[in-house]
C-alpha cells in the first residue's frame, strides 16, 4: 500500500496527475464501450469526459489546473487531425464518388451544430455577445482551437 501512497503523493504534486487521470478515464470508456458492444451511449470520449467532471467536482479542482497536466492531449488533437487525412487520401476514389452525400451531410451537420449552440446558449441566458461568439467555437475541437 505504501508504493501507491508513494505514487498518489508524486502524482498529486504535479501536473502529470491530471493527464494519468485522464489517460485513466478515457481507458475505462473505451473498456465499457469495447464490452458493450459499441453502444454509441458508451463512447469513450463521453464517459472520459463525465468522469473527468465527477472528479474535478468531487475534489474541487478548477479547470485551469486540470488544464496543466491535460495540455499534452490537448496539444496531440492538431496532429491527431492532420494524421487522419492518411486513411482519407487511401479512400480517395471512394470519398469522390460519394462527394455530393458528404458535402450536404457536411453543411447540414455544420448549420445544426452552430444552430443548436447557439440555442442552448440564448436558452440559458447568454447574452448576445456570448451568443454571437458560441457558433464558431461549435466545431470540431481541433478546428475551433483555431477560431
Amino acid at each position: 500500500m505504501s508504493d501507491f501512497t508513494e505514487i498518489w503523493v508524486y502524482l498529486s504534486s504535479s501536473p502529470l496527475l491530471h493527464l494519468t487521470l485522464t489517460l485513466i478515464a478515457y481507458q475505462i470508456g473505451d473498456w465499457a464501450y469495447k464490452r458493450s458492444g459499441g453502444l454509441a451511449v458508451l463512447n469513450p470520449v463521453l464517459l472520459a469526459v463525465a468522469m473527468l467532471v465527477a472528479v474535478l467536482l468531487i475534489t474541487d479542482t478548477d479547470y485551469g489546473t486540470f488544464f496543466e497536466g491535460a495540455k499534452f492531449v490537448h496539444f496531440l488533437l492538431g496532429p491527431a487531425t492532420v494524421a487522419l487525412a492518411i486513411p482519407l487520401y487511401n479512400q480517395l476514389e471512394q470519398v469522390k464518388r460519394s462527394l455530393p452525400a458528404l458535402l450536404s451531410s457536411l453543411a447540414l451537420g455544420s448549420a445544426t451544430g452552430a444552430l443548436s449552440a447557439i440555442g442552448i446558449a440564448w436558452a440559458l441566458g447568454a447574452g448576445p455577445t456570448v451568443v454571437a461568439s458560441i457558433a464558431p467555437k461549435s466545431v470540431t475541437v481541433a478546428i475551433a482551437m483555431g477560431v
